[in-house]
């Protein structure tokens, strides 16, 4: 019994939209592991009391921007999980041995809504409030959501205008 054309069609743009997805998380991971320099950085924010040079930025939903105007890659997998806002601030520490170490310092205050994730040109959003939320590929990933699946994000109280957020939860 054969499939039906129209079947067939829908199933083979489902496996490419997440072929597409896998590709994507797997360069997203291989941008964490190495810096827009080529450099390998291994982020663990567990660890204390590490000599090196310390470093305070801005969270811009991707990177820190650091008070110099340098742009410090932030692992996708470490912003996902730990629910990095536009705005929070961070301090990095670049220990002795090159490792770099993020570490949330400044939260600021959010705001929770309810979006659909929709996803366009290999980039994820969420539609919620009228406007469309750009959420990182590690979000989709980790929280297995799926393009029209309702999601709770998080934004930034005092900039409702934010072009990222985080994911906090799928419906």
């Amino acid at each position: 019994m054969s499939e039906l054309p129209e079947k067939q069609v829908k199933r083979l743009k489902s496996l490419i939209q997440e072929a597409e997805t896998n590709l994507a998380a797997a360069n997203e991971l291989l941008m964490s592991i190495l810096g827009d320099d080529g450099q390998v950085y291994t982020p663990t924010n567990s660890r204390e009391d590490v000599g090196g040079k310390v470093v305070e930025g801005v969270f811009d939903g991707q990177k820190m921007a650091g008070p110099d105007g340098k742009e410090y890659p932030i692992p996708a997998n470490y912003a996902s999980k730990s629910k990095l806002v536009e705005g929070d601030i961070l301090k990095l520490t670049i220990a002795e041995d090159g490792s770099f170490i993020y570490k949330q310092i400044g939260p600021i205050d959010r705001t929770q809504i309810i979006g659909t994730l929709v996803q366009h040109d290999g980039a994820y959003f969420v539609e919620a409030n009228g406007r469309e939320y750009r959420i990182l590929l590690a979000s989709v990933t980790y929280f297995r959501i799926n393009i029209g699946d309702q999601v709770t994000i998080i934004i930034p109280t005092e900039n409702p205008e934010a072009t990222w957020a985080a994911v906090e939860a799928a419906l």
